[in-house]
């Protein structure tokens, strides 16, 4: 578990236990995503490398430290991952958006791929996959299969909920890519879901309840 960060910064458990409730509404979940995405996205990107620039303050010329942010790429687990982006992307702007289209199947709970689209030059690049939801983890770790085919410079996981099942499947294919999430719960159900969770995020990000 050395890999996994756990976020617990008040402001972002107070506003995951608001999206948790049953009675919040599409409006109110989604709002609360994109703060939560914001709030995270200062903490997986802790150690982003920075550069000194010259600049001109108002009284003088100096070195002032600044990131690149043309380096960093948002990759989205359709359909979920895209309900986090607007948050990502207030923090990081000029940060590029990659997708992974992914559904699981019902029957063997197993990835099944159908849409792939990433930003050119990879390999100078430094990833962070998103998904809301961290359940049997077999999608994130075939996401992650895939997008390491491009040769990124690093990878990261971000998500919101995880579940011991998940993240021990995601470590077993992928040891070397650091899991960072605001809450790992007890387990998953019979259907595969995170239990206590809350419940099925893209259907509550859409409304397609």
């Amino acid at each position: 578990m050395s890999q996994v960060h756990h976020i617990t910064h008040p402001l972002v458990q107070h506003k995951l236990t608001l999206m948790r409730m049953k009675s919040a509404s599409t409006n109110s979940f989604r709002r609360l995503l994109n703060e939560l995405a914001a709030l995270m996205a200062y903490e997986v990107t802790r150690d982003m490398p920075v550069a000194d620039v010259e600049i001109e303050t108002p009284l003088e010329t100096m070195l002032s430290p600044m990131i690149d942010g043309k380096k960093l790429t948002f990759v989205s687990i359709l359909r979920a991952g895209n309900g986090m982006m607007d948050g990502l992307l207030s923090v990081v702007p000029n940060a590029r958006v990659g997708h992974v289209g992914l559904y699981r199947d019902p029957q063997t709970l197993q990835a099944v791929e159908y849409y792939f689209k990433m930003p050119t030059g990879m390999n100078e690049r430094d990833v962070i996959v998103v998904d809301p939801m961290l359940a049997t983890g077999n999608s994130a770790a075939a996401a992650v299969t895939k997008i390491k085919s491009t040769g990124p410079r690093s990878i990261k996981f971000l998500c919101l909920l995880a579940a011991p099942e998940g993240i021990r499947t995601l470590q077993a294919a992928h040891p070397d890519v650091p899991i960072y999430t605001a809450a790992i719960d007890r387990g998953l159900n019979d259907h595969g879901y995170i239990v206590p969770g809350l419940g099925d995020a893209g259907d509550r990000i859409f409304g397609t309840q």
